[in-house]
């Protein structure tokens, strides 16, 4: 694959532990923003977590709003591996791309499963081709983290969703975009999770989600639990006091660090 045309923000004047990178992307004919954190690890094949933000969002949420490099940090003093964490922009379009491939020929997908991952390979030293990705994701990004998972579960070694929206029909609790803008380039299996989990039954990863009982995407987290059982789909889904907020975020992203690990060590 070519290599992109990016730029990589200089370690002396950029906070400990993180880079950041603007990225043109081919798939999409606009330039994109990675937070990195972890970056300047010295490893051989070091694992990647991709984090997902949500509607409204960018890059920088995960950490300024979510504080997940402390839970890593704190976790990491109780034994957990290294990783290197991704946090990418949806791509900045509309109120949130949903991470799709848009009928207007941007491919949102693409952007995240093929230029963000050359961008870490190219930038980050730890992080090879023969690097485990994980990818995980909240809200939109929950959306994300699991239809890309599903779509491409040799890419991904494990998939988690925190408060996830399960469908199209789901934004509508976020966005009064019409839903006819996220039309994909094929057709409306595109975007339906249970699909894609149908189709690489086979071949798919270790996959988890939970949700607040208090959020509003928690009827239709149930629902998705319902329906990947009724496909036959191994999952775990969990449920946990709390509402669609940073509060529930960044208490429970320590579990999918802490799930991810798991696989990681029996790898």
């Amino acid at each position: 694959m070519t290599a992109l045309r990016l730029e990589v923000s200089n370690p002396e004047f950029t906070p400990k532990d993180t880079q950041f990178v603007t990225v043109y992307s081919s798939n999409t004919g606009r330039r994109h923003d990675i937070s990195i954190y972890n970056a300047h690890l010295i490893a051989e094949n070091a694992p990647v977590v991709l984090l997902l933000h949500g509607v409204y969002g960018n890059h920088w949420v995960w950490m300024n709003l979510g504080g997940v490099h402390t839970v890593y940090d704190q976790l990491k003093q109780q034994g957990l591996s290294d990783f290197v964490l991704v946090m990418p922009s949806d791509g900045g379009v509309l109120e949130g791309s949903a991470y799709l491939p848009l009928s207007n020929g941007e491919d949102y997908d693409r952007w995240i499963v093929e230029d963000v991952r050359l961008a870490v390979e190219q930038t980050v030293s730890a992080v090879s081709k023969e690097s485990n990705w994980y990818i995980t994701g909240l809200s939109m990004g929950g959306y994300g983290a699991l239809r890309l998972g599903a779509k491409y579960p040799s890419l991904f070694k494990g998939i988690s969703g925190h408060s996830s929206v399960t469908c199209l029909e789901d934004l509508k609790f976020f966005t009064e975009v019409s839903l006819h803008q996220y039309q994909e380039k094929n057709d409306e299996l595109e975007s339906n999770i249970v699909y894609w989990c149908k189709k690489h039954v086979a071949e798919l990863t270790p996959m988890r989600f939970d949700c607040g009982q208090h959020d509003e995407l928690f009827e239709s987290n149930n629902l998705l639990a319902k329906r990947l059982t009724q496909a036959n789909i191994t999952f775990s889904y969990e449920k946990h006091y709390g509402g669609h907020e940073w509060a529930y975020w960044h208490k429970h992203i320590a579990t999918t660090l802490q799930f991810f690990d798991q696989i990681q060590r029996q790898s």
